[in-house]
């Protein structure tokens, strides 16, 4: 079986190989102006939506101190509405969570253990999921896309970057693009046309032995989405038990 799954390996990289875009074969130096344009027209319409929601699919690969990577999924649904409100729910290989922003307080809810967690949190998305980050280590899924400064954050340190070509996401077709930056290397697929919306994201940790890529697929964009406050607000079940959050330490 191993024998066969080499060959099997080998055989698939080299017939992709034959079907690299040529932009693609081998990597160009700097950043490419247009690459830039598609990452700035997406960022740029995604924070002009003043509401939405979109369903992930994700993949976390974890390196084995034997160097054997295993692969972890989750599935999440992202709702927004700006200025200061937004729930996450995620469930998968490794957590199941939900994570309520009110515009006053965040909450995280552990639907399996009954546990959740409130705390005061700053007045508007981008002040919150810096809050989150800094202070209690929890990254709301797809959060670097929720700010609305998200090409800024994105392109930090970027040293290169270009068109890789046209690609097609969930049916959707789109502008493949990568990036590369100190430690990491990037890749963002984006929808064509006048809701250039971001359809995939692959982040590979260059500095971590082996590689791993952490990846994100948009399954379904909802610019029209229907809230009630109730979307937003979190209402302790029956036998739910309050925690508390564990702050970081100070460095």
């Amino acid at each position: 079986m191993q024998s066969t799954m080499r060959h099997m390996g080998a055989a698939t990289l080299a017939a992709m190989a034959f079907a690299l875009p040529s932009s693609a074969a081998a990597q160009p130096a700097g950043i490419d102006p247009q690459a830039t344009k598609l990452v700035k027209a997406s960022t740029d319409f995604l924070a002009s939506q003043k509401r939405f929601s979109a369903e992930t699919r994700s993949s976390l690969e974890v390196v084995l101190t034997s160097g054997q990577k295993i692969q972890f999924d989750h599935l999440a649904r992202l709702s927004v509405q700006r200025p200061n409100k937004l729930r996450a729910d995620r469930v998968g290989d490794l957590v199941e969570q939900a994570f309520y922003f009110d515009g006053k307080s965040l909450t995280i809810f552990n639907p399996g253990e009954k546990y959740f967690a409130t705390v005061a949190a700053p007045g508007t998305l981008e002040e919150m999921l810096d809050f989150a980050r800094t202070r209690l280590d929890i990254v709301a899924p797809a959060g670097d896309l929720v700010y609305g400064n998200a090409y800024d954050i994105l392109m930090t340190d970027v040293t290169q970057g270009f068109v890789v070509g046209k690609a097609v996401v969930e049916g959707v077709r789109c502008d493949h693009l990568a990036f590369r930056a100190p430690h990491v290397d990037w890749q963002i697929w984006i929808q064509e046309g006048k809701e250039p919306l971001p359809r995939k994201l692959v982040i590979t940790t260059r500095d971590q032995p082996n590689a791993p890529q952490f990846s994100v697929v948009v399954t379904k964009w909802n610019l029209r989405p229907t809230f009630t406050p109730q979307t937003f607000s979190f209402r302790a079940p029956s036998g739910a038990k309050q925690v508390e959050f564990m702050p970081l330490a100070k460095r």
